[in-house]
């Protein structure tokens, strides 16, 4: 369905915004291929969540993946067992627990993103330099109004400036980094 005032629209936006989180999705999720361990999506949920606040308490934690602690408990255990995260005593306050991320929790969001950054722009580099720059621009757009449904600026995502990467080096000039997702 195309919108009045829009040339060439021949789609209803919030359509064409889904079909493109789509595939989005296809290409976040091949950041999991090839890495080891392989983690499920509510363990790298977790891993995000610590990334973006190291030092968090599970109780927070829980909130911030809407789970219940006793889940993101046996969640945590998974993830320590793996040698992606440890848990430790809060030195302020000894009953409560600490998650934080081991350097090979780290080395394995790193190289999902490697891995995730190389099919985005390889998907950019065969799109028009003014096709990538409008693109830039739309989703700084979109990220600033969807931001609004947000308290505090919006969502908490680990991992905020490498989610829209500039293209590879070539013909197509890079535009600027458009932050959010991991």
């Amino acid at each position: 369905m195309a919108r009045p005032g829009r040339s060439g629209a021949h789609e209803d936006p919030a359509a064409a915004l889904d079909a493109a989180a789509e595939l989005l999705a296809v290409l976040h999720d091949r950041g999991q291929d090839g890495v080891k361990p392989a983690v499920s999506p509510s363990q790298l949920r977790a891993l995000l969540a610590v990334e973006g606040a190291e030092g968090i308490n599970l109780r927070t934690l829980s909130d911030v993946l809407g789970s219940r602690p006793p889940s993101v408990t046996r969640l945590c255990d998974r993830l320590e067992a793996m040698g992606l995260l440890v848990r430790s005593p809060r030195p302020s306050s000894r009953r409560e627990v600490e998650v934080r991320l081991t350097p090979q929790g780290q080395a394995l969001l790193d190289e999902r993103r490697a891995i995730r950054m190389r099919e985005l722009s390889a998907a950019l580099g065969r799109m028009a330099p003014e096709a990538v720059d409008a693109l830039v621009a739309g989703l700084k757009a979109f990220r600033e109004a969807a931001a609004e449904s947000y308290p505090a600026g919006g969502p908490s995502v680990a991992g905020e400036a490498s989610a829209a990467p500039s293209p590879p080096a070539g013909p197509t000039p890079a535009p600027g980094r458009v932050p959010d997702s991991a």
